[in-house]
């Protein structure tokens, strides 16, 4: 599940506003904008609809209990600066399931929101095409974040969690991958 700060800050990212910009388009201060993201405290239903509303989305429920693309590409992102590749190789895999857990338009509800970009272009070129991979197998429309250009590799490059694994080759990957310029072993995809 998204936490309003997530999905806060994601929803105002994706449109590059800053957040003095949202602000001002909610009618709020900077500071309230920050508080919301920052998630010192929740805010209510109405200023959280405001804030999204205000950067173009609109807050909805859906019947589940598992995070999205949002939620655990923070994760990721999280991990990534803490140099711990393994751990967020461990969300991606979590994120792999939940995907795979969901069917239909469900599974596609999981990714509506942008993430934000962890700081590692491969990185992100692998969210969006295990978003791409997973939401093809449902034929469930794919966001439009899926194809920006910062979530996509000029040339195929492995997802490297640990130097001594083998390099998978484009052969190994899922079309998916490949498009994103990202190789991985199809079978890591596969649930155990």
């Amino acid at each position: 599940m998204t936490t309003i700060s997530t999905a806060v800050r994601s929803a105002r990212r994706s449109r590059k506003l800053t957040q003095r910009d949202l602000a001002a388009r909610a009618g709020l201060s900077q500071s309230r904008v920050a508080l919301a993201e920052r998630g010192h405290e929740d805010p209510r239903f109405g200023t959280a609809s405001r804030l999204l509303s205000s950067a173009g989305y609109r807050l909805y429920a859906a019947p589940t209990t598992r995070d999205d693309v949002a939620t655990i590409a923070a994760a990721i992102g999280d991990a990534l600066e803490q140099d711990q590749l393994q751990l967020a190789f461990r969300y991606f895999v979590q994120l792999n399931d939940n995907l795979v857990a969901e069917r239909g338009l469900l599974r596609g509800v999981l990714a509506v929101a942008t993430p934000e970009l962890t700081g590692s272009r491969t990185w992100d070129a692998a969210i969006a095409a295990l978003v791409a991979y997973r939401l093809n197998e449902q034929r469930v429309p794919l966001p439009e974040w899926v194809a920006e250009p910062e979530r996509r590799l000029a040339r195929a490059r492995p997802l490297v969690v640990d130097e001594a694994d083998p390099v998978p080759t484009r052969a190994d990957a899922p079309p998916e991958f490949l498009d994103h310029g990202v190789l991985v072993w199809a079978d890591s995809l596969e649930s155990v």
